[in-house]
């Protein structure tokens, strides 16, 4: 509807214009039309289905913990209840939060939810994923925790994966929709820029395999960094 519309308008401009001025439309329509395309929930769906297509399936298998990463408030919730019902399942002996402005109140809010405290815990020092894997990995990995459940959005997961995979653990995708009141513009909008994250982490050696030292000893300044941020939570 959207690009009849579009048409009909550039057809009466088409009509109504000078001869010198048709080139710029034609310009204008072949944009406007490349814009409507990328935004359709056709390309939403082949996008996103290209970002999770590698990821293993979840096989029900039991984890060590849940690991949840924070993308915004928006997010949070829809993540607090997709936990919740994993505990409810029997699927949830612990649960870690990672993210600087989510973690503590995604704790709060599972403690909201009915979650005991003793099983709750995370770090609000990472502010990227590749932070989130590292510090993730910095408390969880010397505590004997090796197979995770790895909650975020669909269009963040593979990044996500791949960090995680290669600071020691075994990952099980787990993932949580986008807010449905987001239009197609706002959801290819995430998704290419994940597309854009998936290729800069690549180039800049970010998915590289961390060896078992490195995994059982956290550098000094990531150890550093949480005493002097106290972000344990």
């Amino acid at each position: 509807m959207e690009a009849l519309i579009l048409l009909t308008l550039i057809g009466i401009f088409w009509l109504v214009s000078p001869r010198r001025w048709r080139r710029v439309i034609k310009l204008v329509t072949i944009v406007a039309l490349a814009g409507l395309m990328v935004t359709s929930p056709g390309m939403v769906q082949l996008t996103t289905w290209g970002l999770t297509v590698p990821l293993p399936a979840d096989r029900g298998e039991q984890p060590d913990a849940i690991v949840v990463l924070g993308r915004g408030e928006e997010l949070r919730e829809r993540r607090v209840d997709l936990i919740h019902k994993l505990w409810q399942a029997g699927r949830a002996p612990r649960v870690f939060t990672s993210g600087m402005m989510d973690a503590q109140p995604t704790i709060e809010r599972l403690q909201q939810k009915g979650l005991p405290g003793s099983i709750l815990s995370g770090e609000s020092c990472s502010r990227n994923t590749e932070e989130n894997a590292l510090y993730t990995a910095a408390i969880l990995y010397p505590q004997g925790v090796r197979k995770i459940i790895l909650m975020t959005d669909s269009p963040h997961m593979l990044r996500s994966f791949l960090l995680f995979r290669n600071v020691g653990f075994k990952v099980m995708p787990y993932l949580s929709p986008l807010p449905d009141q987001w239009n197609s513009l706002q959801q290819i909008t995430v998704i290419l820029r994940e597309y854009v994250g998936l290729i800069q982490y690549a180039l800049m050696g970010r998915f590289r395999q961390r060896s078992t030292s490195e995994l059982k000893h956290p550098s000094s300044a990531i150890l550093e960094k949480f005493t002097e941020w106290n972000c344990q939570v």
